[in-house]
């Protein structure tokens, strides 16, 4: 007999074969184990939808192989990870600070696993003379599912160092920096050390001081919190001496861990974040004490102490960009708590049958797909990506801190759905899903809360008229998307949009500061509405489904339609229900 069926409390009057079975642990397999390419139905279809044919050929069979790698042994050494952390070794035995930050082995393993499956990748992409960077992005949302820790650890600045040390560093460091990055021995070992102890997002408020040294400076100051501080290269954030102070002082400053004569740099990781979730990211409190950095700045303005006062803005422009990365972590989240949801639901037994064949579970599941896919799309979107219906990808100013603000948010009300899905288990750490909204809730954080990006959003409207760029490409989405009821209601939200944006900008100053969250929260949902029906229309043309058709009628429904005065509780039909077992297919399948 197996240990299940020798349970003492099988053999109570009350216990019946059925009952037993209930609570079979081997009867629940979740998302661990799976390949999470060929288990995605969406992912693959937008991989076709930014592809021609002849790349998808390429890059395909790799993200099946990466599939797998993040399904099985990525996503179980992440749990191991969560478990044993990274732990700072502060002094050696003579007293001496070093500073070493020991990464568990589960980390390191599995972050040679990732490099060395998105290496192959990128050079099946460079043998085709086609780019990565869309394939790259499907693996980092892959890898997110796993470990989003692992994923900041390997996504944190490491553009961002580059392209700064490429355009400023003098040309010894240039030459060395790139020389680490293009070996790959520096691959997720950078990171952008802004926050201090006088407010994280006041950055002009930092107190960390430069003072010139030759061609190098010496930096002085405390970083608050800092992701990955165990890395090798950071930008961080100073004010060189004489400069304002005020974000016109703020430079961006190149520092190494090893100093360019070969000593041991000026860089103290005083201790390391006892964090919520994401511990698999050695984020700590690091200090500078006479540490030897390069300016990553233009020529000097008389005003600006030594730099060019564009320090800041020149940060944050980079800034839009990882924070299109943070918002793939939310996504990520999202679509791991959907997949644990779903087999959780079909696997667990009460009241007479499957979860999955309850009304109010369906309800629940059919707007976690829902919401997922528009999210899927919003991020995918913000990539610049050109697909087969709209040959012009353009980059959005003000799309990526909306789909920011719109997708995190979903990562953590999706994690909570799947620990409410599961119940008392899902609250329990040995189950999946109590990780997920631990690493969710950072989301939101990184890279500007929401009431940042809702600022963001007014200077791109005020600075830029962004919001025309914005309204322009959601115009373009519905104009190739047919004239069906929800491409037309969709069509009307953006006019709305428009209308509502206008009104807001003739409003009193701190009352439109009040309005931007509904302002863009109404922008999110428009933007989501007509991405969705673009490939509602493609789909239709090209492989003859109206599957795509139902999730942007539900997200219009749910999100863009007006309230009838009943709220929709007297209607007597549910599409989300009738065909339940569509959209549950188009989302998720068995592997073959």
């Amino acid at each position: 007999m197996s240990e299940y069926e020798s349970e003492a409390v099988d053999r109570l009057p009350f216990s019946t074969p059925e009952k037993s079975q209930r609570y079979r642990t081997d009867n629940y397999r979740g998302a661990v184990g799976l390949n999470w390419y060929l288990t995605d139905p969406t992912l693959r279809s937008t991989m076709a939808y930014y592809l021609k044919p002849d790349e998808l050929a390429v890059v395909e069979p790799q993200l099946i192989s990466i599939g797998a790698l993040m399904g099985g042994p990525v996503a179980q050494w992440a749990d191991e990870t969560d478990r044993n952390p990274p732990r700072l070794e502060r002094y050696d035995r003579w007293g001496h600070d070093i500073s070493r930050v020991v990464m568990p082995s589960s980390f390191t393993e599995s972050k040679r696993a990732v490099l060395d499956a998105q290496k192959t990748l990128r050079a099946e992409a460079r043998a085709a003379n086609m780019s990565s960077s869309l394939a790259m992005f499907a693996s980092n949302y892959l890898l997110n599912q796993a470990d989003i820790g692992m994923g900041c650890a390997l996504g944190t600045g490491g553009g961002m160092v580059q392209s700064l040390v490429a355009a400023y560093a003098p040309a010894d460091v240039k030459e060395h920096v790139l020389g680490k990055f293009e070996s790959g021995e520096w691959a997720g070992e950078t990171a952008q050390l802004l926050t201090e102890r006088t407010g994280g997002s006041d950055l002009g408020a930092l107190e960390t001081t430069a003072t010139r040294a030759g061609d190098a400076w010496l930096l002085n100051g405390f970083k608050w919190f800092a992701s990955n501080c165990a890395g090798e290269a950071f930008v961080v954030l100073a004010k060189p001496e004489g400069a304002p102070d005020s974000t016109r002082g703020v430079a961006n400053f190149l520092v190494l861990r090893t100093r360019r004569d070969g000593s041991r740099n000026g860089v103290r990781v005083r201790r390391l974040k006892d964090k919520l979730g994401t511990r698999s990211v050695a984020s700590g409190e690091v200090e500078f004490v006479d540490a030897e950095a390069f300016l990553l700045s233009g020529e000097p303005t008389g005003d600006a102490g030594g730099a060019d006062g564009k320090g800041l803005g020149r940060m944050m422009e980079l800034t839009n960009a990882a924070r299109l990365g943070i918002a793939l972590f939310g996504l990520a989240n999202a679509r791991r708590a959907l997949v644990e949801s779903l087999c959780y639901a079909h696997q667990r037994r009460a009241f007479g049958g499957p979860l999955i064949d309850k009304p109010l579970m369906r309800r629940k599941l059919a707007e976690m797909i829902v919401d997922v896919e528009a999210a899927l799309a919003l991020v995918f979107d913000g990539t610049g990506a050109t697909n087969h219906r709209q040959p012009r990808g353009l980059r959005q100013r003000i799309a990526v801190p909306v789909t920011k603000l719109r997708v995190c948010r979903l990562g953590i009300t999706a994690a909570s759905d799947a620990i409410e899905i599961h119940g008392g288990n899902g609250y329990i750490e040995t189950w999946p899903v109590a990780r997920l909204l631990r690493d969710a809730q950072v989301n939101t954080i990184w890279e500007g809360p929401d009431n940042i990006l809702c600022l963001d959003v007014r200077r791109g409207i005020e600075q830029t008229r962004a919001h025309e760029t914005l309204l322009a490409r959601m115009r373009d989405a519905v104009s190739v998307s047919g004239d069906d009821a929800t491409t037309r209601l969709v069509a009307g939200r953006i006019e709305d949009l428009d209308a509502a944006i206008t009104a807001w900008m003739k409003l009193d100053r701190d009352l439109a500061e009040a309005r931007l969250f509904p302002l863009a929260q109404f922008m999110g949902d428009v933007y989501a509405g007509a991405l969705l029906t673009e490939q509602a229309a493609w789909e239709r043309e090209t492989q003859g489904s109206e599957r795509k058709s139902l999730v942007a009628r539900l997200h219009a429904l749910r999100y863009l339609a007006d309230r009838a005065p009943l709220r929709g509780i007297d209607n007597d039909t549910d599409e989300a229900l009738e065909r339940f077992d569509e959209l549950v297919d188009g989302a998720f399948t068995a592997e073959a």
